[in-house]
Order: structure tokens, then C-alpha cells, then sequence
């Protein structure tokens, strides 16, 4: 019999994969993973702060900061400079990050149609309202440790 656990870790696991081959190659630019859910999480929020995303995804803000060098450097998100506070650098997208950020949000939807057609109504709600209640639990009971 599996455990939550054992469970957990395949779903966990072939959803990272798929997330990776996913924006491995995306529109012409090589994403990672994790670089993907930073140009998600910055689209979420109107002119985060790099600490804001790094919270958001928890990353420590020097591997973070490392990310974002290499996607300014692909010209795909800009940093700029809080007027209220200096020390506060703002991310967003540029036009090419915004695109890269649609195409994945694409490829994504798509695959996630491919999987939910294999359910039915019922099941695809019950799924849904499954990972709700779990996002929410987990939220609620903090870390591991504590």
C-alpha cells in the first residue's frame, strides 16, 4: 500500500518534470523551472520587489539574485530601483519576458487539457477542490520543523 508520502513524491516529481520539459526550450529561449515561476510569480504581483518574489517562490534571495542576473541578462525581466527606498530593487517583465511567460502559460495550459481529458467532470472538480484543500492545509500547518 502507498503511503501519502510515496504518493506525494511521484505527483510532486512528474509534475516538476513535466514543468521542466515544459520551459526547458520554450519560444526560442532557454527557461528553467525555476526560472519560469519567477516570471509567473512577477506577473502575479504589480511591481514586486525581489525579496517579495524570492518569499513568494522560498528562495533564498542570493540564489534568487543569481536568477535574476541571468534572465536580465536574456533581456527578459528589468530591475529598477524603488523612488520610496533605494535599497529596493522592483522587477517586471520586458516585452520578450512577457511573451516567453505566454508561451509557457500556453504549453501549460495545454498539457494540463491533455491530463483532465483523461477525467471526467466529476473527477476534474474533485481533483481541483482536492489540491485547494490541500494548498490550504499546508499553508495553515507550517513547516515541517515546527
Amino acid at each position: 500500500m502507498e503511503t501519502i508520502r510515496e504518493l506525494l513524491q511521484v505527483f510532486v516529481r512528474r509534475f516538476g518534470l513535466l514543468n521542466a520539459s515544459c520551459t526547458d526550450n520554450c519560444c526560442g529561449e532557454e527557461v528553467s523551472l525555476v526560472q519560469s515561476h519567477i516570471l509567473h510569480e512577477i506577473t502575479r504581483q504589480t511591481e514586486p520587489s525581489m525579496l517579495q518574489v524570492a518569499e513568494a517562490l522560498g528562495v533564498d534571495i542570493t540564489t534568487f539574485s543569481r536568477q535574476i542576473k541571468t534572465l536580465v541578462r536574456k533581456g527578459l525581466v528589468t530591475k529598477t530601483t524603488d523612488p520610496e527606498d533605494r535599497r529596493i530593487q522592483l522587477l517586471s517583465l520586458t516585452p520578450e519576458g512577457q511573451r516567453v511567460k505566454k508561451e509557457i502559460d500556453l504549453l501549460m495550459e495545454r498539457y494540463m487539457e491533455k491530463i483532465f481529458s483523461q477525467m471526467t467532470e466529476f473527477e476534474r472538480e474533485m481533483v481541483l477542490r482536492s489540491i485547494k484543500l490541500l494548498n490550504e492545509a499546508i499553508l495553515k500547518s507550517g513547516s515541517c520543523c515546527s
